[in-house]
């Protein structure tokens, strides 16, 4: 499976046979459709095939396969956001075991090769934490994160090339400008703070949108498109983080867009 994975089309299906009602008519397009399906979410061939005998076995295999897709992607979409959490606040183990849950019980690829990936990742991380050392292998902000702890669990930071560089590249991602980077890089406390003021403004920006966000979509659905609106200018007033900006102001944009034709 090293095509990108597309489940446009299975949702589209399910949506006419299991929300709607809609007979399934098991043309050789729907049957092929079911085939990759079925693989995609590890439905073994020969369940596949005995499933696609008939009408009524084809529509449990539907079924079958848009509940491993849903769970799957609940499930790792849950585990995701507390291996985060737990990653930023320096409980790497934590973090490992939310992967470790997901891999005992997931059956999906997709979602299990997600899993695997994120679990490496915090392996090599492991290392970054008992050592100090930056990884280049690694994403900028968890390393940022992981470094910062083990400041916090008294040991010396050490402002190597690396970490400068790592600083350097992520200080303007939180809207720090070159001047107060190169000044908290002339010592190690002016570093360690310029870590902290990274990860925090990350770690608010994202509670910041997060919360205008749902509040936005809440307040447009009712029909109060100015209070809407103003969520999102609330988050302009003081948001500084270049990429929680532009989701607010693309938020903002679409909400002054004329609505879609039906």
């Amino acid at each position: 499976m090293s095509a990108k994975i597309n489940w446009d089309s299975i949702r589209a299906l399910a949506r006419r046979v299991i929300e709607h009602g809609n007979p399934l008519e098991l043309t050789e397009d729907t049957r092929a459709l079911l085939r990759r399906t079925a693989q995609e979410v590890g439905i073994s061939q020969q369940e596949t095939e005995d499933a696609l005998r008939g009408v009524n076995t084809a529509t449990t295999l539907l079924k079958e396969a848009m509940r491993r897709i849903n769970d799957g992607s609940d499930r790792i979409t849950r585990a995701l956001r507390r291996m985060s959490d737990l990653r930023d606040k320096g409980d790497l183990d934590g973090a490992c075991q939310q992967m470790r849950d997901v891999l005992a019980v997931e059956v999906v690829p997709l979602y299990r090769k997600q899993a695997d990936k994120r679990l490496k990742e915090l392996t090599q991380l492991s290392e970054v934490a008992a050592t100090g050392r930056v990884s280049a292998d690694l994403p900028d902000r968890p390393q940022l994160a992981v470094l910062a702890h083990r400041v916090q669990q008294g040991h010396a930071l050490e402002l190597t090339d690396d970490l400068r560089a790592l600083l350097h590249r992520t200080a303007p991602t939180a809207g720090i400008s070159e001047v107060e980077t190169e000044e908290a890089l002339k010592s190690t406390g002016g570093a360690e703070a310029l870590m902290g003021m990274i990860l925090s403004r990350f770690r608010d920006g994202r509670e910041r949108i997060t919360r205008a966000l749902f509040r936005m979509t809440s307040l447009r659905d009712a029909g109060d498109l100015e209070g809407a609106r103003q969520q999102l200018r609330d988050v302009l007033a003081v948001e500084v983080v270049p990429i929680y900006r532009e989701m607010a102001e693309e938020n903002l944009a679409g909400l002054d867009s004329p609505p879609l034709e039906p």
